[in-house]
């Protein structure tokens, strides 16, 4: 996990400031899951580049939730 947090509140901060659904689950998969770059990108028919310009914009957003926490 990326966060030093219980997963369940890592999921509820998801759930609470990733409003895309598609997004959503990516970062799940990605940060609870810990599934590499390449099979997400399969799994959910984008780039590589993609998946990752989604995680980063995020990851920015929740880390900025998390340090205020």
């Amino acid at each position: 996990m990326i966060f030093d947090m219980p997963r369940s509140e890592i999921e509820n901060l998801i759930d609470e400031w990733v409003f895309n659904e598609r997004d959503r689950a990516i970062l799940k998969r990605r940060w609870l899951d810990g599934i590499c770059y390449e099979p997400l990108a399969e799994e959910f028919e984008l780039s590589v580049r993609q998946i990752k310009n989604i995680v980063k914009k995020h990851e920015k957003i929740l880390c900025k939730k998390i340090i205020m926490w």
